[in-house]
């Protein structure tokens, strides 16, 4: 992985060369946040700031050491019980 940093911090990653295509659902929530750093960095497209916002967070992850917990994953708090919360409880339970 850390060749793929050194890539990505050296400019050397080409979109043109990309063969994999990710989906992803987002929230509203983090929809807007995307938008928003696309935006305030004036990014050409979504998938562009997505890329930036990756890199930033694999660098993060590799300079961490790779130390965070699974809960701390997320972009918003789902609230004291983890990643639910009253809303998103199920009814039945």
């Amino acid at each position: 992985m850390s060749k793929l940093l050194n890539d990505l911090n050296l400019g050397v990653f080409d979109v043109r060369n990309a063969r994999e295509r990710l989906q992803v659902m987002l929230s509203p929530e983090e929809l807007t946040a995307i938008d928003d750093f696309r935006f305030r960095h004036r990014m050409p497209t979504r998938a562009a700031a997505v890329r930036e916002l990756l890199k930033l967070g694999l660098t993060v992850v590799a300079s961490d050491g790779g130390r965070m917990k699974s809960s701390n994953y997320g972009v918003f708090s789902r609230g004291p019980d983890g990643h639910t919360s009253g809303s998103d409880q199920d009814p039945a339970a």
